[in-house]
């Protein structure tokens, strides 16, 4: 299997992270929902203190207009809330004047000690409907003005979307040095490689066969050799891991023992990305997958039947998993962004199990953003 160029080509470990529920998505059934795992201020905040004390490295925190809370706003809480767990914070470009957004995130940097990571979305906003040339464009425009602001002392820029001249940006520069907080992105589309490999650092990918993974990394490394760059490559995926493959297989199906099918596809469309691109190879892997939805034999794309966006887990015991994360972190993959239903159970499991025997590593660190830190080390008394 081909291995494309990366930034972090000496990097002997990755970085792990989880996920907080912030847009509703945490399940003991899939498709049932439950009082207690609503996406409130407190149930999200307990995954992220959770995901600390087990020792991953950041979080993601996701955006969502229909449910759940702000992401900026729940960032922010939670600064003083935490000591090492970065924050992955989903931004959506053009949601804000770019010159406030890159003040708030310099702010939230400084709250945070450099723990701010960003999430770059370019999906449309209620009500709209845009062409894709169009989102990503914007997108495209709110990257580059946030790097003037975070590295230059005024922002002159002339888009199509956005013009400014001489505006000063004062001291409002982000904690974090050599251009501020890394960009994640994820998107299938042309104009989506291309906005990833012109402004992006680290490519966000959804789980599909390992050959499709290494085909799509090809691709957008082409796209970043062509802009005389290098990126580094994350994936994005679920995770079941219990002491025998038999036991996570059967938690697998019991997830998704009680789901009404008529309900799921109520869930996956109610999205903003439902029609996308990522998401139609997430319904192609479920209709790829043989009888009992593996479509590896360690990936499952069950889950994909109530859930847009993300629909597949690794499925397996702990030397397993491990297993599947080696094989994927020698492809060139760097950073994984990790889930489990409910999510705070299924973090204390791989917790327990895996994380333990991964070298977790912080990728802000390794680019040289910040001073050396230990966010894997778990808190005193977790296990």
């Amino acid at each position: 299997m081909t291995v494309v160029p990366i930034t972090s080509p000496d990097l002997d470990g990755a970085e792990v992270s989880w996920f907080s529920a912030l847009c509703g998505d945490d399940y003991r059934y899939m498709g049932v929902p439950e009082g207690a795992l609503a996406p409130t201020w407190e149930h999200c905040r307990d995954i992220v203190l959770e995901s600390e004390k087990q020792g991953f490295t950041n979080i993601l925190c996701p955006s969502s207009y229909q449910v759940g809370q702000d992401v900026l706003t729940f960032v922010a809480g939670m600064a003083p809330l935490t000591e090492r767990i970065q924050m992955l914070a989903a931004i959506r470009c053009g949601e804000l004047h770019p010159i406030m957004l890159a003040r708030t995130v310099a702010a939230l940097d400084h709250m945070l000690k450099g723990r701010l990571t960003l999430n770059v979305i370019s999906s449309d906003f209620p009500g709209e409907k845009a062409e894709s040339a169009f989102r990503y464009q914007r997108s495209h425009e709110v990257v580059e003005i946030l790097r003037q602001a975070w590295t230059r002392e005024t922002i002159d820029f002339e888009g199509e979307h956005y013009s400014f001249s001489g505006v000063p940006t004062g001291p409002a520069k982000p904690y974090q040095q050599n251009g501020g907080p890394l960009l994640y992105f994820g998107g299938y589309s042309p104009q989506a490689l291309e906005l990833c490999g012109a402004q992006c650092d680290v490519y966000l990918m959804w789980p599909e066969t390992k050959d499709q993974l290494a085909e799509r990394m090809k691709a957008v490394h082409a796209r970043a050799a062509a802009h005389g760059r290098t990126l580094d490559y994350g994936l994005r995926v679920h995770v079941v891991v219990r002491d025998t493959e038999a036991e996570a297989r059967e938690y697998a199906e019991s997830l998704v023992s009680k789901l009404d099918d008529e309900y799921g596809r109520l869930v996956r469309e109610r999205a903003h990305d439902a029609h996308s691109l990522g998401v139609s190879h997430q319904a192609r892997a479920r209709e790829l997958a043989d009888q009992f939805g593996y479509v590896e034999r360690h990936l499952w794309t069950g889950i994909g039947r109530a859930r847009s966006g993300c629909g597949a887990a690794i499925v397996g015991s702990a030397d397993q998993v491990l297993s599947e994360l080696e094989e994927y972190r020698k492809m060139g993959i760097r950073a994984f962004i990790l889930s489990g239903y409910p999510h705070i159970d299924e973090a204390q499991h791989f917790g327990r199990l895996v994380l333990p025997e991964l070298t977790n590593i912080s990728l802000p660190e390794a680019y040289g953003r910040l001073p050396a830190q230990t966010p894997n080390t778990p808190l005193s008394g977790a296990l």
